[in-house]
């Protein structure tokens, strides 16, 4: 790498904000918030939304849509569709 051109990595403790887990890692992102980590040293800390520890393709925990019921909520409240070639005075149907 050149020098100067890129930033500095520096040890960074991640939390997940749903799960409260945290690890070390190394990162080039900062934070004003700083934890003590386990080896007694202190470290930035970045708490983040999704991580490995959370997010439902690592956890195996997939979340089910109820794809029917959002389709007749839809309906209900647009109404349904019209067929391609019916209009809506009820002209041309036998």
């Amino acid at each position: 790498m050149k020098a100067g051109l890129h930033p500095d990595y520096h040890p960074v403790v991640f939390q997940d904000n749903n799960t409260g887990k945290q690890f070390l890692t190394r990162s080039t992102a900062t934070s004003d918030r700083t934890v003590e980590w386990e080896d007694g040293n202190t470290y930035p800390l970045l708490v983040v939304d999704v991580t490995s520890d959370s997010h439902p393709f690592w956890t195996g925990a997939q979340r089910l849509l109820d794809t029917a019921g959002r389709v007749e909520k839809f309906e209900r409240r647009y109404g349904k569709r019209q067929r391609a070639g019916a209009n809506s005075t009820g002209e041309g149907e036998n």
